[in-house]
């Protein structure tokens, strides 16, 4: 099936259309410039901050080596990347705010921004030990560098460390430093949940389809992605922006029964409804879970179906046995359990089931990995995978757009731009 997107659009011909286009033109161009422009100033934030903690642990007797060792680390492992999480920070205030940040407001809302890329590196650094990675960002692990190796695991547990001094030399003083540390802990636990789950049920050279299952996969991208790449950002803003902490009790997500599309193929929820008298940070979290969730399925879908240039990389969770959507949804559509598949009715139980073991014969197998890929991808094309996430995007942002629009704005509290900018960020993303 060809995708919309590559259609060649016709050229303008007539003056208006020309003018038309020269306007759209225009605002893409702006549009790119204010981009790369908040960047530039986001990375300017983060310049003072690294030079904030390497004059730290200077002024602490540190010999140069060491230093220069904690440096290299920061600028190696934190700058880089898209920063969406950071920059969604700084964004995120200024909304609540309803104004342009003061110097000092936009520096302290870019550091907690900076405190959740630190978060992202720390994860990231670790991670690809695990995972044994040979690059990341286009560039050779940090793990993996002359003279670094195993070091590696204690420079990892620093850039965490970092993130609890620069949030107590920065916020020690006020009223939500409490809430703010139990925040980033609470967060950075909940991500090591996730992380668990995922080592232990898609080890790379241990196949065992019988793990998978839609229900393990949301488990494994709401607590590994979600909770830090979503709400913890928002979260951070509404903190500093005033919006007060419900101390007493705390909000939570529950997996039980929050499942915007049924994992075991029954028809989806049709209700868009916030929690009732939920606080804030409830109602967000009923949103940005949600919504990180479906940013992961869609990470999984773009993996198997965008191709390299598009994508900027070479899709690889076929071959390395990622727990992904794909192949979840896959064997969903192939379990002797189903009663049939409503993407492509024709085929019939016996087809299905000869599909379901090219599956367990092919997926996550390393030599040959090619021939055994594109069997693979040939079941996903027959079983109408893309029909699948067709429906599934058109449900998931119909509830969200509801969850949203009934956000009840008040002065001080929440706004629904915040949410509709991180929707309108990710919704029919090709890379």
């Amino acid at each position: 099936m060809a995708i919309s997107s590559t259609t060649p659009r016709p050229l303008p011909t007539t003056p208006a259309a020309l003018k038309a286009n020269s306007q759209n033109e225009l605002v893409t161009v702006t549009r790119m410039s204010d981009k790369a422009a908040k960047r530039a100033k986001f990375e300017e934030a983060f310049a003072k901050i690294r030079d904030e903690l390497v004059d730290h642990i200077q002024g602490e007797g540190f010999p140069a080596e060491a230093v220069e060792w904690y440096k290299n680390n920061l600028e190696y492992n934190v700058p880089g990347g898209k920063l969406n999480r950071g920059i969604s920070v700084v964004d995120s205030v200024e909304i609540f705010k309803g104004r342009a940040l003061t110097e000092q407001e936009y520096f302290r809302a870019a550091l907690l921004g900076w405190c959740i890329e630190l978060l992202q590196a720390f994860f990231l650094v670790s991670d690809d030990m695990m995972d044994s990675s040979i690059t990341r960002r286009g560039q050779p692990c940090w793990y993996r560098l002359p003279k670094v190796g195993m070091l590696a695991i204690n420079d990892s547990f620093m850039l965490e460390g970092a993130i609890y001094h620069l949030i107590k030399r920065h916020f020690r003083q006020e009223p939500y430093y409490a809430d703010l540390l139990d925040l980033f802990h609470e967060t950075t636990y909940q991500t090591e949940y996730g992380q668990l789950v995922d080592l232990i049920t898609a080890p790379e050279d241990q196949v065992d389809l019988s793990k998978f299952s839609l229900d393990r996969h949301r488990l494994i991208v709401i607590y590994k992605t979600a909770f830090y790449s979503f709400y913890l950002p928002v979260a951070c803003a509404m903190l500093i922006s005033g919006i007060p902490y419900p101390t007493e009790n705390p909000p939570k997500f529950s997996l039980k029964g929050t499942a915007l599309v049924p994992t075991d193929g029954s028809a989806p929820s049709t209700t868009t409804a916030l929690p009732a008298n939920a606080d804030p940070y409830t109602v967000a979290l009923s949103i940005l879970i949600p919504l990180g969730e479906y940013f992961q399925v869609q990470d999984d879908w773009l993996d198997y179906s965008a191709t390299p240039e598009v994508l900027g990389k070479i899709g690889t969770d076929i071959v390395d046995n990622k727990c992904s959507w794909v192949i979840n949804t896959a064997l969903l559509l192939t379990s002797s359990t189903s009663s049939g598949n409503p993407f492509n009715p024709k085929l019939t139980p016996a087809r299905l089931a000869e599909l379901r073991k090219v599956l367990e014969e092919n997926y996550g197998k390393k030599d040959a990995q090619a021939v055994h890929e594109n069997r693979v991808k040939a079941v996903y094309e027959e079983l109408n995978i893309r029909g699948a996430y067709e429906k599934y995007e058109e449900t998931v942002v119909g509830i969200l757009k509801g969850r949203i629009g009934s956000v009840e704005e008040k002065e001080g509290g929440l706004k629904k731009v915040v949410f509709e900018s991180f929707l309108g960020k990710i919704y029919k993303r090709s890379k």
